[in-house]
């Protein structure tokens, strides 16, 4: 069996930084840690950081007072900010900082008298994050279909702005339908899509172009960019799976294949790759795994102050 690796796959700058940040507020403050929101919407890391103290939670009702509490990756409305902060809680924000750039877009426009349309899914925690920084002014569109059904804009400024994990394709499409409808409508300053959203959504055409039999991703249900993934593949003609452990492997979705690829959402950790290569190989005999040529990321988010090893340090000793 043959099986061929996307590059870039799994763990974004995003991710790596919002896990570390629950896992370095439980090495200084101790358990429990609250979070707004599963940190990053993979069960595995969930589940684990679960396990080490780290409680999630949908409202703030849930979170004593005097709690540390961390803001998903997804970002948080301004009102969830405010109630933290009225409520007196030690918050840790991690909130990716690509989709705090989008936050920002959106109280500029605001403030300069623009009518906001966000490209996005309703019901993403992202997206209610983003529309959640202003009071009105902001509408949502999730297919070209719903471009047609906005309402006349006389006498207003239009402008745009994206979820950062959506199909960088769909997005095309919606921004060409936005500008047709209204050709004078303001574009942000720089994309949306995120470069880890993009990245991985070549590397999968890339596989699905290798002649692969099928794809895999590796990612939770709950995943956008995970099950944007799916969609690039199965776009390019390959039948895909989208699969959160090995675990959930079907041996029938191997039968007639001799060629796999493989990717992962941003989401998911390097060691699920790992397990579903441990599955195929238990369930074929051997396997041949080569990893495609591809972007090599650098990019790193430094953590919030207060969870530094200055901090990790003075706790230590202060337990002492």
């Amino acid at each position: 069996m043959q099986v061929l690796l996307a590059q870039p796959r799994g763990f974004c700058a995003g991710v790596t930084r919002a896990i570390a940040i629950v896992e370095r507020a439980l090495a200084i403050y101790g358990a429990p840690i609250y979070v707004r929101h599963e940190i990053v919407h993979n069960r595995t890391v969930v589940d684990d950081l679960r396990a080490r103290g780290a409680v999630f939670v949908d409202d703030l009702a849930e979170v004593p007072d005097g709690a540390t509490l961390v803001f998903s990756a997804h970002g948080v409305p301004r009102a969830v900010e405010e109630e933290a902060t009225r409520r007196g809680f030690r918050v840790f924000d991690a909130t990716c900082p690509l989709v705090t750039k989008v936050h920002r877009e959106v109280g500029n426009m605001r403030e300069a008298g623009k009518t906001i349309i966000m490209i996005g899914h309703a019901g993403h925690p992202e997206v209610e994050g983003t529309m959640g920084q202003v009071k009105d002014g902001i509408r949502l569109v999730e297919t070209s279909a719903d471009v047609a059904t906005l309402p006349d804009a006389a006498g207003e400024t239009l402008a745009y702005v994206t979820q950062t994990t959506i199909s960088a394709d769909d997005s095309r499409e919606m921004i060409e339908a936005l500008r047709a409808r209204f050709p004078g409508i303001h574009e942000p300053k720089r994309q949306d899509i995120c470069y880890a959203t993009q990245n991985r959504q070549e590397a999968v055409k890339k596989l699905a172009q290798a002649e692969v039999d099928i794809v895999l991703v590796i990612g939770s249900a709950t995943s956008s960019n995970s099950n944007r993934l799916r969609e690039v593949a199965e776009r390019e003609g390959t039948r895909a799976y989208l699969v959160d452990s090995a675990e959930h492997m079907d041996p029938a979705w191997l039968e007639g294949v001799s060629r796999i690829g493989i990717t992962a959402g941003a989401s998911a950790p390097e060691s699920l790759v790992q397990g579903v290569l441990a599955w195929l190989e238990d369930h074929t005999g051997s396997i041949d795994v080569k990893t495609l040529e591809g972007v090599e990321e650098n990019v790193a988010f430094p953590l919030p102050k207060g969870l530094w090893e200055s901090d990790l340090g003075a706790a230590k000793e202060a337990a002492h």
